[in-house]
């Protein structure tokens, strides 16, 4: 099962008497880790109050299609690229129609067609307007449009009547939520990632690092276990929490971090190596804390071991992943990493004082041997989740050539 924590959940509420659920899947989903924000159709707002889900969900609810205090008014736009998931719950019989016809004449479906997010809706009815055949023809066109469809459940209804059309509870809708992060494209695979700095010690105080947050490290790491891989995660010095689900190791030095991450490569199907390691670290680090005597001080320092060319090096080796923080020439410069140390693939950012590390948001260009794809500026977690995505078609790709050529007569 995937897990909901530091996902933004976009919940949409239509107009039916099963909205009063919504308040109570609104809190249990935060529970469980997401962060929720609600849209309201018009008619929702006859059932239950938009102050009620507000108060919930801890954000103002949307409601309308053309937002003035959203960027250029474009608040539908902000919402789709904000959310991780779309769960429209309850979904009534009007919005699954509209939903399967493409329509975007109200926020809460332009949402649906503007978002790249995974959406699911609930649906909840009348048992006469479910059966109805209308419904179950929207519903074949919307799960050809790949939108999960959670329900309905059978039980005495509001109306009196008794058959399908009740929304599901709270407690499984947020199970079903989960699991629309689990894509299970890593099935039954190793991943070994490193993330974060390095710290090498001059001093007992003091030491050479970097301004790496660790953040993308562990996005990737999560997002691995999400698609299903037993995943390893080395760490370098971060505040971050050890990922659910992700098998953390924490270090501290890049020579550390080498003997870590080679006592797992053999076992590892995918090695990506997001950490930013220090090239250099001090010949001797003093005993005590060296006293400040002199204008000046020199400090000798050696190589640290290579840790992707180290890892290349094995026999056989994983399909393995370098990360490359540029400045300026970013593209030339990830493709010599990927030449020089016979990567797989280098994803590659730029970074400065004001993007890259410590930041909620990146940017990646992926340079292979074929060419380079571009993953545009979002949130860590969602370039996390597309670089797992292209690794794990990568990774297939590759496999799939050994196997062919293994076969060949």
């Amino acid at each position: 099962m995937g897990s909901l924590i530091n996902k933004h959940v976009l919940l949409g509420v239509t107009g039916g008497i099963a909205a009063y659920k919504s308040a109570d899947l609104v809190r249990r989903l935060r529970d469980a880790g997401a962060e929720v924000r609600v849209i309201m159709t018009r008619s929702a707002t006859e059932f239950i109050t938009p102050l009620t889900l507000q108060a919930v969900s801890g954000h103002p609810v949307h409601q309308h299609f053309l937002d003035t205090s959203a960027e250029a008014g474009m608040g539908h736009i902000e919402l789709a690229r904000w959310a991780d998931a779309v769960l429209v719950a309850p979904a009534s019989a009007n919005f699954l129609a509209r939903l399967a016809q493409g329509r975007a004449d109200d926020l809460l479906s332009a949402v649906c067609l503007a978002t790249e997010a995974r959406v699911a809706v609930t649906p909840a009815m009348n048992q006469q307007m479910w059966n109805n055949a209308a419904t179950q023809s929207n519903l074949a066109t919307i799960k050809k449009n790949a939108i999960r469809i959670f329900g309905p459940a059978a039980g005495s209804q509001a109306c009196g009547e008794v058959g399908p059309g009740r929304m599901l509870e709270p407690v499984e809708l947020v199970t079903l939520a989960s699991e629309l992060f689990a894509t299970g494209e890593l099935d039954g695979l190793t991943v070994l990632v490193t993330a974060g700095p390095t710290w090498e010690a001059i001093d007992p105080v003091r030491g050479l690092t970097n301004r790496s947050s660790g953040k993308m490290g562990y996005a990737v790491a999560e997002a691995a276990a999400e698609s299903g891989a037993r995943v390893i995660l080395v760490s370098g010095p971060t505040s971050l929490p050890d990922p659910e689900r992700v098998r953390t190791l924490r270090v501290e030095s890049a020579q550390e971090m080498y003997d870590t991450v080679h006592q797992h490569a053999a076992a590892a199907d995918i090695f990506i190596g997001v950490a930013a390691v220090a090239d250099y670290r001090p010949v001797r680090a003093a005993d005590r804390k060296i006293k400040k005597t002199e204008e000046t001080m020199a400090l000798e320092l050696e190589r640290n071991p290579d840790i992707l060319a180290s890892v290349t090096a094995l026999r056989p080796a994983p399909f393995t992943v370098g990360f490359a923080a540029e400045t300026e020439n970013i593209e030339p410069q990830a493709r010599r990493k990927l030449e020089n140390k016979n990567l797989d693939l280098v994803a590659a950012n730029r970074v400065g004082a004001d993007i890259g590390f410590a930041a909620d948001e990146n940017s990646l260009l992926l340079v292979e041997r074929e060419g380079v794809i571009e993953l545009p500026t979002q949130p860590k977690t969602k370039l996390a989740r597309a670089l797992i995505h292209h690794i794990a078609a990568r990774y297939r790709a590759k496999n799939a050539t050994k196997v062919h050529r293994l076969r060949r007569p």
